[in-house]
């Protein structure tokens, strides 16, 4: 499941390590329309039963999929990933900072939005061919990008962290090594996941980074 700003074929870096053993990759586009909840949920229905992957706001999506119908989910990989937000004046604040965000949008256009969404210092380690910037302006418009961040945003769902204890099934945890907030938010989750955390050299968006993480993460599922 792809993060916020991207498509399913964010995946194309990641799948062809993990087609070279016993594993059958696909990538899901999530949805434009529904709350988040019923999101997490139209991605079970699309994916059935399967090891679900998601960076981000993907992981996001897989972690509250694997909560409310755990019968999909065999194993569960969260990447740069967090259950929400408890504390409701900090979710709050988060609702605020994304309705700005689609407020830019609305203003500027999809293309302005993307170049300063890549530019932010969470993706300084990013390669430029990796960020796939054509390819994210091609696939989003104004509506899609302000519906991810009104209605899956941080701020919008509702907080996991209560619910971590739930998840029976093998999970793990990859955060980039200079995604410090991210590396903390892995690290709490380690107690109530059982969770081993692996560190990867880059920031946010470390799994499109040259570090390893797609044979790690093919190993780490054919183990599990």
């Amino acid at each position: 499941m792809h993060g916020f700003t991207q498509s399913a074929s964010s995946w194309s870096i990641v799948e062809p390590s993990l087609r070279d053993g016993s594993l059958e990759p696909e990538a899901l586009d999530v949805p434009d329309d529904l709350d988040f909840v019923d999101t997490a949920a139209a991605l079970g229905d699309l994916g059935g039963r399967a090891a679900y992957v998601g960076y981000s706001m993907g992981g996001r999506l897989c972690l509250q999929l694997a909560l409310d119908r755990p019968e999909l989910v065999e194993r569960l990989v969260l990447v740069s990933a967090s259950p929400g937000i408890a504390d409701d004046a900090e979710r709050a604040a988060r609702r605020a900072a994304d309705e700005s965000l689609a407020v830019e949008v609305e203003r500027d256009g999809v293309a302005a939005f993307l170049e300063r969404w890549i530019a932010q210092p969470m993706f300084s380690q990013l390669p430029r061919a990796a960020a796939q910037l054509e390819e994210r302006v091609a696939v989003n418009t104004v509506e899609r990008l302000t519906h991810q961040l009104r209605v899956l945003g941080q701020g919008a769902q509702p907080s996991n962290w209560g619910r971590l204890h739930e998840i029976a099934v093998p999970a793990a945890l990859y955060v980039g090594d200079v995604d410090t907030k991210y590396v903390e938010i892995a690290r709490r989750m380690v107690p109530a996941l059982r969770a081993p955390v692996d560190v990867l050299s880059g920031d946010h968006a470390c799994h499109l980074e040259p570090n390893g993480f797609p044979h790690r993460l093919a190993s780490w599922l054919e183990s599990a």
